[in-house]
């Protein structure tokens, strides 16, 4: 009923992105030809090993016959880590942060949102508490985008707790729904905010009843938007390495 796919070639301390693409590819292609021939029709399939999106995307094509809206890639993990700095900024409990989306690649070039996030009970917006566009630019994003590659460094491994729990809740609220929450899915993009390209692609979204809808009421204006098509750019070019 679900496969999660942590099989990847792993990153290490001053490697490249682009380093991992073809020695991914292989990988996933031969997982998505294997599951193409024996899942179930409506499997779900979570891609964790980096580069989660494109890897998705490599998945999605070796197998034909599993719905596209079957396979996603963790950026539930990147959500978190947003999620937590928000409300240790706030002094509240994680579960009042509501609305933090994770857009785009899960890569140092994502768009953490912090503008559209909502803390239940503050009277301030969370982008003011921050420090406005200059702070979020600045400090905050950066911080969101380049954890993962900080904990390398001070680890010299990833954080595989953090993305276990990140997986847990990702497949949780895929099944049995998120209760109307917003969550971050990297899915494959349908024409929402304007992405059209075949790509897989972190966005907000909403899951019931098994599946997903993404939320098509967050304002990105030209702050954010900058911000996603750097990240769509990158998974272009990452497309054209391994395609």
């Amino acid at each position: 009923d679900v496969a999660i796919l942590v099989g990847a070639f792993p990153r290490k301390q001053g490697m490249e992105r682009r380093d991992l693409l073809l020695r991914n590819a292989d990988i996933f292609r031969s997982q998505g030809e294997a599951i193409d021939k024996v899942a179930k029709r409506n499997i779900k399939i979570l891609v964790v090993g980096n580069p989660a999106n494109t890897n998705a995307l490599v998945l999605s094509k070796a197998a034909p016959g599993i719905p596209r809206r079957n396979i996603s890639a963790l950026t539930r993990l990147d959500q978190n880590r947003c999620t937590a700095l928000i409300a240790q900024t706030f002094n509240v409990e994680v579960h009042q942060v509501e609305r933090v989306a994770i857009w785009g690649n899960h890569s140092a070039t994502q768009y953490p949102d912090f503008v559209n996030a909502v803390v239940t009970g503050a009277t301030k917006k969370v982008m003011d508490v921050m420090g406005g566009h200059l702070m979020l630019a600045n400090e905050h994003i950066p911080f969101i985008q380049k954890r993962g590659a900080a904990i390398i460094a001070a680890r010299k491994l990833s954080s595989a707790m953090s993305a276990a729990a990140a997986i847990c809740d990702h497949i949780r609220d895929w099944i049995y729904g998120s209760d109307g929450r917003v969550v971050s899915m990297a899915v494959f993009a349908d024409g929402s905010y304007g992405i059209d390209e075949e790509v897989f692609f972190s966005f907000p979204v909403v899951c019931s009843n098994g599946g997903f809808s993404i939320v098509q009421d967050f304002h990105l204006g030209d702050f954010g938007r900058k911000y996603i098509h750097l990240s769509l750019d990158e998974l272009l070019a990452e497309r054209s390495e391994i395609m």
